[in-house]
């Protein structure tokens, strides 16, 4: 592993073309998701006007990713990253595909969307860990982190832009929507299959139960990567408030439907102001300390905001939240990519993606029971200083991931 120093260079990782289509592709199949998330939310809601129906649309997309997690980490090791995510992201262009055609006949059942969407969820299974395991074959270590910057921005802007996108195109046509959103997969597809393909240690052993939970017998037994998992699935379990966004804006900030978008949008903006200024500012020493302070600042934010009445505060203290998670998560995702061998790094990010899929979908039932049957402020508050005691407690338990330094590979 490269002992060269993190680059100064804010565009360090764009120098090398090969990142810079992958950028511009991931770039495009998030930005397409988000417009297919907002379009089926909708078209299934005008059909059912059931509630319970939009849940399914999250989790069933999401149902893939845990069933299938030990397939998909394998297949990223053994068949080639670019190979497997130029596969699935063709395989979430043809379900856009087959959504309009699905819209253009008529559609009157949910039935047909809700087959399509595990569909997606399947290909956006593949996708994940080998679209996270690809980036450290495409450039050298010394950029790496710039590349997690970079990516991070990406992601940020197409979640807060895609949905916008989504919901304006769906107001055109929802053929619009979904035409678009095949679009810009096909011109993804089409990136991904024009990166020259990159020097990877692909698995050569023997398929066997060993090598399927290779991604676990790794983490648990490297302390650095098994505590930047496990803190990040705890810390956003105890803390989700994105769930009760909807109770604050209606009835505690009583800010209206433009105000929910305001919350939903301020993490966001913070976390993309912060990757950016990352990607220029690179994180030099004590990353392991840093990353344990800002995740208790994370938790210190979302109990202020669990508090707060004054709907300016809430919208500043949530960019501010944003903002600490990107620097928590920047580290993470650093210290997990660069402390894995090449070999297992696909199942590695394939259970890595899991927990953070579960943390997320677990949070946000964590704080909606709390809410029913504590209140909604408490259990928001109750989440925050979960976060903090959790970054006090593994800051104890992992001195190893507190005592990391450098984010290219050396503690």
């Amino acid at each position: 592993m490269s002992t060269a120093s993190t680059s100064d260079d804010r565009f360090a990782a764009f120098r090398h073309s090969a990142y810079a289509r992958f950028w511009a592709s991931r770039f495009f199949v998030t930005f397409a998701t988000q417009i297919v998330s907002v379009a089926v939310g909708w078209q299934v809601y005008d059909l059912t006007r059931n509630p319970f129906d939009l849940g399914l649309v999250g989790l069933i997309q999401f149902a893939p990713s845990l069933l299938l997690f030990l397939v998909t980490g394998a297949a990223s090791d053994r068949f080639g990253r670019r190979l497997i995510m130029g596969l699935a992201t063709m395989l979430e262009a043809l379900c856009a595909l087959a959504l309009l055609l699905l819209t253009l006949r008529g559609l009157t059942a949910v039935t047909d969307v809700f087959i399509l969407l595990a569909v997606f969820g399947v290909a956006r299974a593949f996708f994940a860990p080998a679209s996270a395991s690809l980036v450290a074959n495409l450039v050298p270590t010394k950029d790496f982190a710039n590349a997690v910057a970079w990516n991070s921005s990406a992601w940020q802007t197409a979640t807060i832009v895609g949905p916008v996108a989504g919901g304006l195109l769906y107001g055109l046509a929802p053929e619009a929507a979904y035409g678009t959103a095949c679009t810009m997969m096909v011109a993804a597809a089409v990136l991904i299959f024009s990166i020259p393909k990159p020097k990877q240690h692909t698995e050569s052993e023997p398929r066997s139960l060993a090598t399927l939970f290779a991604g676990f017998t790794y983490i648990r037994s490297e302390k650095i990567v098994l505590g930047a998992i496990s803190l990040d699935l705890f810390a956003v379990l105890l803390s989700g408030a994105v769930a009760l966004l909807p109770v604050y804006a209606r009835d505690i900030l009583e800010l209206g439907p433009w105000g929910l978008g305001l919350l939903r949008a301020a993490p966001g903006v913070g976390a993309l102001v912060v990757a950016v200024w990352l990607a220029g500012h690179p994180i030099r020493d004590h990353a392991g300390r840093i990353m344990f302070v800002f995740v208790g600042l994370f938790g210190l934010f979302t109990a202020i905001f669990g508090v707060s009445t004054i709907p300016w505060l809430s919208i500043t203290v949530l960019a501010l939240l944003g903002a600490a998670d990107m620097i928590s998560v920047y580290i993470r995702e650093t210290l997990i990519q660069l402390w894995t061998p090449d070999r297992v790094r696909g199942r590695v990010n394939a259970v890595n993606m899991v927990f953070v899929g579960a943390s997320n979908e677990l949070g946000e039932f964590r704080a909606g029971t709390m809410a029913a049957l504590i209140g909604t402020v408490p259990a928001v508050v109750f989440g925050g200083v979960g976060a903090i005691g959790v970054a006090v407690l593994w800051a104890v338990l992992f001195p190893e991931l507190r005592k990391a330094r450098r984010l290219d590979g050396r503690v």
